[in-house]
């Protein structure tokens, strides 16, 4: 897959590395602001709770 989009774009390996580039970070952006809030609430991290009660040792009153 990777192959095939690195001979598909234009320029030379200076170019398609900058396109590339250019690419991975907007994909990233595109995950970081549209896909992880829509998938938040459809996954089961939301009701962590962190006490004191079930610390059963290490560091328990301190």
């Amino acid at each position: 897959m990777y192959g095939w989009i690195w001979r598909h774009l234009p320029g030379n390996a200076w170019v398609r590395g900058v396109i590339a580039l250019v690419l991975l970070l907007a994909v990233v952006y595109a995950l970081f602001q549209y896909v992880f809030p829509w998938a938040e609430p459809l996954l089961p991290f939301g009701e962590v709770t962190v006490d004191g009660a079930s610390a059963g040792g290490a560091g328990a009153g301190q």
